[in-house]
């Protein structure tokens, strides 16, 4: 097994999109989980070799945020840092490739993270009306300039949401709600089904914020485009009800089950960790969060990327040896509820095991009390380039408060993969 200690971790209220943090861009979400982890931790700048962080949509204004994100938080100048991209897993492919930083011995410690401010995912223009744009830019004289004008149309001048396009799979062509549909038909999972997981989600995240659990890992918003600093997530309901999430239309598909109450919300924020090998950490006598002890991606079907975690987790277990039975705490991102218990039925089902992961026996049974104690993406949200990281922050805490040894974080990844982590609590 690996030997990455994770000393600390924190982030930013998830905040629904256009909402109270739309104004501040991934790179200063970034900047905010950064120095809030640095200034908690009291870990020293200059000790920082690296720099990792994950971003889904790229902001252009800021090509290689990390770098942004870096400066800005005081590390000295002549540190690097790079971004890296795994749609729904960039946050965690930031800490999994910060791993493999130390592991080569080629940084002492390193700043990983994710971010997304999906609030400020441009518009954009089709081709046809960006050759009009053009051709008007490179009008001189008055009559030149009438006449490409002249030439533009309605339809031109309606722009493309960059974000639906993001969350469109390239290959298979679907929504990723649309994914969602497909595994609820698969696998049977009707629409009451749906919804009280996503009760369960709202429920359990209202009761963390009330016990001041969530608040552990956020650090507050304080900027001077805010119209006051912003403190806790906004999107738990604490009066979230089956009847209300019942009068829900389906949102992806007509007479589907999958609506926006049984799904993730779009959201703005980012978070941060800080890694260092496991040994150097124990000969300073750090203070460890916990323990990276294993890793895994695996692909699947983009028609059902869904299921990506039951692929991540079979290939994480090959790899470390670990058996499913002594995971005591999971973390499975709520893209959707259909998702979630798509990945519940397949992972305890012998006849998906043994055709689709040449397993003898299914790999077994989660428990619904170990898994997404204080509510997931549904209630809090899911910033793409953010959510792999504040998934391991989470589960590393509550491993902690619990007295728990074992746990695993996972998520399903746009575009047919999975991804999925083992840690361990140091107690």
């Amino acid at each position: 097994m690996l030997d990455i200690a994770i000393l600390d971790g924190v982030r930013t209220p998830f905040v629904k999109v256009f909402g109270a943090l739309a104004s501040l861009p991934a790179q200063e979400l970034g900047r905010v989980a950064a120095v809030g982890v640095l200034d908690r931790s009291q870990f020293p700048r200059e000790r920082i070799d690296q720099v990792v962080f994950g971003n889904g949509a790229v902001p252009p204004e800021s090509p290689n945020p990390a770098r942004v994100i870096a400066i800005r938080a005081g590390i000295p100048l002549d540190r690097i840092a790079h971004t890296v991209q795994r749609n729904c897993a960039s946050g965690l492919e930031a800490v999994t490739t910060a791993a493999q930083v130390l592991q080569l011995g080629e940084a002492e410690a390193i700043l990983a993270g994710g971010t997304e401010s999906m609030s400020q995912i441009p518009f954009l223009f089709s081709s046809d009306a960006t050759q009009r744009f053009l051709d008007l830019n490179k009008a001189k004289s008055w009559k030149e300039r009438l006449k490409a004008f002249t030439r533009f149309r309605p339809r031109h001048f309606a722009p493309v949401p960059a974000i639906k396009m993001g969350l469109t799979d390239p290959v298979c062509g679907l929504l990723m709600g649309e994914t969602a549909e497909i595994l609820a038909d698969d696998f049977g999972i009707d629409r009451a089904e749906q919804d009280r997981l996503a009760l369960t989600s709202h429920l359990r995240a209202s009761a963390a914020q009330k016990e001041c659990q969530l608040s552990e890992e956020i650090v507050p918003c304080r900027h001077e485009s805010l119209a006051a600093p912003v403190e806790k997530d906004i999107g738990p309901r604490s009066n979230q009800t089956l009847e209300a999430l019942a009068r829900l239309a389906p949102f992806f598909r007509k007479n589907g089950t999958v609506t926006v109450g049984n799904s993730c919300s779009v959201t703005d924020g980012a978070a941060a960790v800080i890694l260092m090998p496991g040994g150097g950490a124990r000969a300073e006598g750090r203070p460890v969060l916990g323990y990276l002890r294993g890793y895994a991606y695996a692909g699947c079907d983009p028609r059902r990327m869904g299921l990506g975690p039951v692929f991540a987790i079979h290939k994480l277990l090959n790899k470390t040896g670990i058996d499913f039975k002594d995971i005591e705490l999971f973390e499975i991102n709520e893209a959707f509820a259909a998702q979630v218990i798509a990945c519940f039925r397949a992972l305890a089902s012998p006849d998906f095991c043994q055709k689709h992961l040449d397993r003898p026996k299914p790999i077994g049974d989660i428990d619904p009390a170990t898994l997404n104690v204080n509510g997931g993406a549904i209630a809090l949200g899911h910033p793409v380039g953010a959510t792999g990281t504040r998934l391991v922050i989470t589960l590393l805490k509550e491993m902690r408060r619990r007295k728990k040894r074992w746990g695993i974080a996972t998520l399903c990844i746009g575009g047919g993969q999975g991804g999925a982590v083992l840690l361990e609590s140091p107690q």
